[in-house]
């Protein structure tokens, strides 16, 4: 019986530091986690920061366009007159989008002139949200 008594206290010796083991292996997890949880969470604050930054300079750069457009400083001249012909060139496109509608509406038309076309009059047409319109930006 003295090697069944011996392999039994090996075998609790055995399980004991296996349990041990498994504890502090738990603990160095746990600390990890805690650790990547933590730098998750600073890299969401800093992502946030930066999207305050982002949105204040572009409100920073529009007042700025807006009071200096007609006379901006040297440095942003070259910027306001990309910003000023954007805004040209969007209200073109805009134009001709309204012109592209209104022919669709005339031309093409199987039917005479007294009568509507199939599609109705130009102004039951969809209007587009004007609301999301800011300046054309």
């Amino acid at each position: 019986m003295a090697n069944l008594d011996d392999l039994k206290k090996k075998a609790k010796d055995a399980l004991s530091t296996i349990a041990d083991v498994s504890v502090e292996a738990y603990k160095v997890a746990e600390e990890k986690a805690k650790v990547v949880a933590r730098r998750a969470k600073l890299n969401a604050e800093i992502a946030r920061e930066k999207a305050i930054i982002r949105r204040r300079y572009a409100e920073i750069g529009r007042a700025y366009y807006d009071l200096h457009k007609d006379d901006p400083e040297e440095a942003f001249v070259l910027s306001c007159e990309d910003i000023t012909s954007a805004l040209d060139n969007i209200d073109a496109k805009k134009a001709e989008i309204e012109d592209l509608k209104a022919g669709l509406y005339n031309a093409d038309c199987d039917c005479d002139a007294e009568t509507e076309p199939a599609g109705g009059d130009a102004e039951d047409a969809p209007q587009e949200n004007a609301d999301n319109d800011d300046k054309g930006w």
